[in-house]
């Protein structure tokens, strides 16, 4: 027995790859471009939590902030990152039946149904949400 003897592995042989591989079918391409609008999701709540350390630090910090969102390139950059979330969503609920299979009196609920009932749970909690930040809960 040798000890510095190691057998030989052949590499498997792989087709190269392009890096734009996910451009070829237009399935792919939205399954990525979900994917990589998670960022976006991400850079939200970032944004989040920075806006509530300026209001931490005070009006005058939030109010730097503010100006800083106000600036049109910013705002041009937001409204990206807004439709980037709004895609990001709709794909999100439009995967809903697949993940969650209902069943009413032993036969399962239509996929039309289950979407529905999510986009009109989308459409309640915005509706509250824009409620609450138009004064009404004071």
């Amino acid at each position: 027995m040798n000890p510095a003897y190691r057998p030989h592995h052949p590499k498997w042989h792989r087709e190269r790859m392009p890096i734009f591989w996910w451009l070829g079918r237009i399935s792919y391409t939205k399954f990525i471009t979900r994917e990589l609008t998670s960022l976006a999701v991400g850079y939200a709540a970032l944004l989040l939590l920075v806006e509530i350390g300026a209001l931490a630090r005070g009006e005058a910090a939030h109010a730097r902030f503010l100006r800083f969102l106000a600036a049109p390139p910013v705002v041009a950059f937001h409204l990206l990152v807004c439709a980037a979330l709004v895609f990001h969503s709709v794909t999100w609920l439009n995967l809903a039946p697949k993940a969650l299979v209902l069943r009413l009196g032993g036969r399962r609920l239509p996929d039309w149904a289950v979407v529905s009932a999510h986009y009109l749970a989308w459409l309640a909690a915005s509706a509250v949400v824009v409620w609450f930040l138009r004064g009404g809960a004071a």
